[in-house]
């Protein structure tokens, strides 16, 4: 799920870490490292109270759905806050050992941090093999050393969304390519000087790293132990830097802040013809944007090699059983049952808007196929389920992605606001945030 950053104080809980819906969706059968049939008939008949602390509007749909099935649980609901502020309560939690909620909402790029902190339980023997529900990248962000750390719930494959009337008044063409794109960027401004066809925010490092993603960079390694590998500064990130720098130097393309006032007139008023953006965008769109409803259609990210098509991901999150829960069974199905059982899977697609994690809902006509005024009878939908499938496989994150956010700020995002050297920037964020894990106690690989 994809919001405004707020940092989380992932110093203090470093510091800890290193000083020390229907009823239908039946649990997966028990393997010979699940707990038996009986053990789980016995826990959900069982009076028990879970604790579930989520930002999911609505959710409470879900839980009526799970309570039903299983009325000897009762569910208690919480919105800690959402993203960094439930983050922070959650490590005074833990700090404190008391108030842990059973099952939490956490972000795919947060698992790592939780993970470090041993906070997270390894819900596979409990759930089961997850292979084949999902695509092999959104299984993968949820993986680590054999182990499953939370049950997807929404991601945000990322795509383009553009202005059809304003890019045939410009005589451009959808680009395909980002050949194609660099030069109907500079063209586009050409054309319209005081206005661009993309904006890519200079303080929103997710955006730009959904880009790195798609252009097969591994920015980050984490072994779920002491060793990192971090390299903002690869290969594969430099042609993405080497691509943007005339652009934005040129003021072709605009680096206007993201979640301001500006940026929601922007893509109201025309000033942007295009987003680079996410699978949560189209709904998002419609809200903001609403003067210019009809004139917008999506279409897959610029490629790099068009006969290898892959996109990145911006956002996604997680249902995750906290290893302090007294209730592992119980907690497991209610993270799982809430998202992937068939009524409440969809009913978080449909009635609200979180772009699904499942294959079953992604490949379903009802879904895939809506047409949206706003779009111009386009099914949006299927666009970004068909891009869901070319996300790259091998991504992580780092242990401590806080300071890898709040660092963006003082060097890449402050490079790409003055319109500088980008790859200086880059460099410097990249030393930063070694600098930062060997101080942490972490080795650099």
């Amino acid at each position: 799920m994809k919001k405004k950053i707020i940092a989380i104080g992932v110093a203090g809980l470093l510091a800890l870490s290193l000083a020390g819906c229907t009823g239908g969706g039946a649990p997966t059968t028990p393997s010979s490292t699940t707990p038996t049939e009986d053990a789980f008939t016995k826990a959900m008949n069982t009076p028990t109270t879970l604790e579930l602390w989520t930002w999911v509007k609505d959710v409470d749909k879900e839980v009526k759905a799970f309570t039903d099935k299983y009325p000897a649980i009762k569910v208690n609901v919480t919105n800690a806050g959402q993203g960094g502020p439930q983050y922070t309560k959650l490590e005074a939690a833990l700090q404190a050992g008391t108030g842990i909620p059973d099952v939490a909402q956490i972000e795919f790029q947060y698992i790592p941090t939780f993970r470090m902190l041993k906070a997270l339980l390894d819900i596979k023997p409990y759930v089961g093999d997850l292979a084949g529900l999902y695509p092999d990248w959104v299984l993968s962000q949820v993986s680590g050393e054999g182990g499953i750390w939370g049950i997807p719930q929404d991601t945000g494959p990322m795509g383009m969304l553009y202005r059809e009337d304003l890019l045939k008044a410009a005589n451009i063409a959808v680009p395909t390519t980002y050949d194609e794109f660099a030069k109907a960027v500079a063209d586009y401004h050409k054309a319209n000087p005081k206005k661009a066809l993309v904006n890519m925010p200079s303080n929103d490092p997710g955006a730009w790293l959904g880009l790195f993603w798609q252009a097969g960079a591994q920015p980050f390694t984490y072994d779920g132990k002491q060793t990192v590998s971090i390299k903002l500064n690869s290969d594969a990130i430099k042609k993405v830097i080497d691509l943007w720098q005339p652009l934005v130097a040129s003021g072709a393309a605009n680096v206007d802040p993201d979640w301001t006032d500006g940026w929601y007139a922007g893509l109201n008023d025309g000033t942007y013809a295009s987003m680079l953006t996410a699978a949560w965008a189209p709904m998002f769109l419609q809200g903001i944007a609403t003067d210019t409803s009809g004139k917008w259609r999506a279409a897959p990210m610029p490629q790099w090699d068009p006969a290898k098509p892959s996109s990145g991901n911006w956002g996604g999150s997680t249902d995750a059983v906290m290893a302090a829960t007294k209730n592992p069974i119980a907690a497991a199905e209610l993270a799982r049952f809430i998202n992937q059982d068939p009524t409440c899977a969809m009913t978080l697609a449909t009635d609200q808007s979180l772009f699904p994690a499942l294959n079953s809902v992604l490949s379903d006509a009802s879904w895939a196929n809506n047409t949206p005024e706003f779009y111009g009878g386009q099914a949006v939908n299927k666009v970004f389920a068909e891009i869901s499938q070319t996300v790259n496989v091998d991504f992580q994150w780092p242990p401590f992605l806080d300071f890898v956010y709040s660092n963006f700020n003082d060097t890449f995002g402050k490079a790409l606001a003055d319109k500088g050297d980008l790859w200086a920037g880059i460099t410097a964020w990249q030393n930063a945030v070694v600098d930062y894990a060997k101080q942490q106690g972490f080795t650099v690989q």
